[in-house]
């Protein structure tokens, strides 16, 4: 496998793990956690995979089911002085899908990166194969989060995928 190849797949491997932790996790866990919802652990993991892949933050598209403020924990930066608002749970199934969204968004840009070019946002100043190892770090941070939680409040195990 190319080095090129290796982003997609690293990234599409990181994301069925998240995929897996969502249909593993009970109700009353996704509903639950502190200090964030694991559900909104989800969100947010997806939401910044989805975020990162855009050329820039001008360019890019909100997930046509997003809710204003829902990817934040704690205060949104332009307004530090209050916390984000946030909207009613996402389902499981709505997280799933929006999964298959972050997948499509994968095969699609990563196949035209120009990994030399910068990142396209002003706080990440580096380019975007070192963008694409950020995103991927975020991702499996968050992941393992949710596993941690499901292996301590569930004793369930998140599979690892290759």
């Amino acid at each position: 496998m190319s080095a090129v190849a290796s982003i997609p797949h690293q990234y599409n491997s990181a994301l069925a793990m998240l995929r897996k932790a969502i249909e593993l996790c009970p109700e009353d866990l996704w509903l639950t956690g502190a200090p964030n919802r694991t559900w909104h652990i989800a969100y947010h993991a997806l939401f910044y995979t989805h975020f990162y892949l855009a050329p820039s933050e001008k360019e890019f598209v909100a997930w046509e089911h997003h809710r204003p403020e829902s990817n934040y924990f704690g205060a949104v930066p332009w307004r530090p002085e209050a916390p984000a608002k946030i909207h009613e749970p996402y389902t499981r199934a709505e997280l799933l899908q929006y999964a298959d969204f972050c997948q499509r968004e994968i095969e699609t840009r990563t196949a035209v990166l120009d990994f030399d070019a910068p990142s396209g946002f002003y706080w990440l100043p580096f380019n975007k194969l070192e963008l694409q190892f950020y995103n991927l770090r975020h991702l499996a941070h968050h992941t393992g989060q949710i596993a941690e939680r499901l292996r301590s409040h569930a004793d369930v195990g998140l599979p690892w995928v290759l």
